[in-house]
């Protein structure tokens, strides 16, 4: 292979690279405009009178409530904000999850259609005591 050949392949490999780099950097920035909210069965609105709201605040390692309770079949609406740093948020059994900003507020909207006790969790690393950052959803008949 020459040294001119050997050149190109280097060019053009790296040039692979950054596409795929700024590619990866849209999908990180489009997920970030969208409020990083992913929720499956649940849609990000405006609340209503017959939805119960529940103000829920993140900080290092608590959530607070640490326990929220709600009636299956209920419209409910999770307001969520972080009081110091990017906490997550996962409901994996509702299908909910999103990125708890601070000074900002995310709002989930879902219905619970199952009874029982459900854990949510952060899933973004916050420090040590970060597998501790749960709370629990108990859903009622």
């Amino acid at each position: 292979m020459t040294t001119r050949a050997g050149a190109s392949i280097v060019f053009a490999t790296a040039a692979v690279l950054f596409e795929v780099a700024l590619a990866c950097r849209a999908s990180h920035e489009e997920h970030a405009a969208a409020g990083s909210a992913s929720v499956s069965n649940a849609q990000v609105s405006a609340s209503d009178p017959t939805e119960h709201v529940v103000q829920i605040t993140a900080k290092r390692f608590e959530y607070s409530p640490a326990t929220i309770t709600v009636k299956k079949g209920e419209p409910v609406v999770l307001e969520l904000v972080s009081l110091d740093r990017v906490h997550g948020f996962d409901l994996p059994d509702f299908k909910l999850r999103t990125d708890v900003k601070p000074e900002q507020s995310v709002r989930l909207r879902f219905v619970p259609d199952k009874a029982g006790r459900f854990e949510f969790h952060c899933d973004v690393f916050c420090g040590a005591g970060h597998e501790d950052m749960t709370g629990e959803l108990v859903v009622e008949e």
